[in-house]
């Protein structure tokens, strides 16, 4: 197997495949990623991969061209297809945002698990190794037969807060449901802060109440911390709450930007001061909404494939030698579009 390993990417975040290539000083290799005029997904493969460790990279998201989160995944599975068809001798699928994960379980009656019909596919596929960051659900890994990298973003959006002055004893950290809880925990570890919790229910599908929150918030500055936005009402009902108990500013962070329906119009009225994610989803035109900034990962996804290309630990990246070794080895760069 050869041990450069060769990139791969389709339309749904090309940028962040680019900015991953150039950190491993390595390029994008050329594939035709498009459609045939009856709106069938075509793929083909423009480079010898015969022998190779290959890496696909693709978010399961709405892509800048316009292509749906349908459309990226069948471009995933098609490209991992030709790989395996052009003699690859491993397939990996880096998935920064791995879409349907929110369908993990049964909620009710007659419904798929969608999160393991998708984990089906990348397999049938090809694909014997997946690389992901901040699965809505770790126990998702499980779905898989093959090695899962769930890589975190905490450390990178930490970085953030630091930088901004927000950490110990002026802000709290807040989880913004029960099942964020142990999130939460790690985040308050790390800035050196107190944690509180909003509770929270769901009458209907992405549509939620607030009925209380268990912390103090008040004179501090609250972090909320979340794995994802989706359409970012929870998020602005929970500022409104968080501030009515005496915090004196909100801010957001949260890996995956999401931002669907009118998510950004929603979070600009909003009384949250600023709202972090990182590039995992592309999100363009970042820069005309002054409220919102976007982290790059790319380096995090880079350090990992370059890991499992030299038969490595990941998980030693999320160790604090681990983190402190690496940083001493790359030089710093401006991770924040703002």
């Amino acid at each position: 197997m050869s041990q450069t390993p060769l990139l791969f990417s389709g339309n749904s975040n090309q940028k962040l495949a680019e900015d991953i290539a150039r950190r491993l000083k390595l390029h994008v290799g050329k594939a035709t990623v498009s459609k045939f005029k009856n709106e069938e997904t075509r793929v083909q493969i423009g480079e010898n991969v015969r022998g190779s460790e290959v890496f696909v990279i693709q978010s399961i998201c709405k892509a800048p061209n316009g292509g749906g989160v349908n459309d990226s995944l069948m471009e995933l599975l098609l490209m991992i297809d030709a790989l395996k068809r052009a003699s690859a001798a491993r397939i990996t699928a880096v998935i920064p945002y791995y879409g349907y994960a929110k369908q993990d379980k049964k909620s009710s009656g007659r419904e798929p698990i969608s999160a393991k019909v998708v984990a089906n596919m990348l397999k049938s596929a090809g694909a014997k190794r997946m690389v992901t960051m901040d699965l809505h659900a770790a126990q998702i890994q499980g779905f898989f037969d093959g090695p899962v990298d769930n890589l975190m973003a905490m450390p990178t959006l930490c970085n953030y807060l630091k930088k901004e002055d927000l950490s110990e004893g002026r802000i709290v950290v807040v989880s913004p449901d029960a099942g964020g809880v142990h999130r939460a925990e790690l985040f308050a570890k790390r800035l050196g802060s107190s944690l509180a919790i909003v509770f929270k229910r769901r009458p209907e599908p992405d549509i939620s109440e607030i009925t209380d929150i268990v912390g103090d918030v008040k004179g501090k500055i609250a972090v909320v911390v979340d794995d994802m936005i989706s359409t970012g009402g929870t998020l602005a009902k929970a500022a409104e709450a968080i501030l009515s108990r005496g915090a004196t500013k909100v801010y957001t962070v949260a890996t995956h930007g999401i931002f669907a329906g009118d998510a950004i119009a929603v979070l600009e009225t909003s009384p949250i001061e600023k709202v972090i994610v990182t590039d995992t989803i592309p999100f363009s035109d970042v820069l005309e909404h002054p409220k919102f900034a976007q982290l790059s990962i790319a380096q995090t996804f880079a350090d990992a494939i370059n890991r499992i290309t030299t038969n490595r630990s990941v998980s030693e990246l999320f160790t604090e030698d681990g983190e402190k070794k690496m940083n001493e080895l790359r030089p710093p760069e401006p991770v924040a579009v703002t």
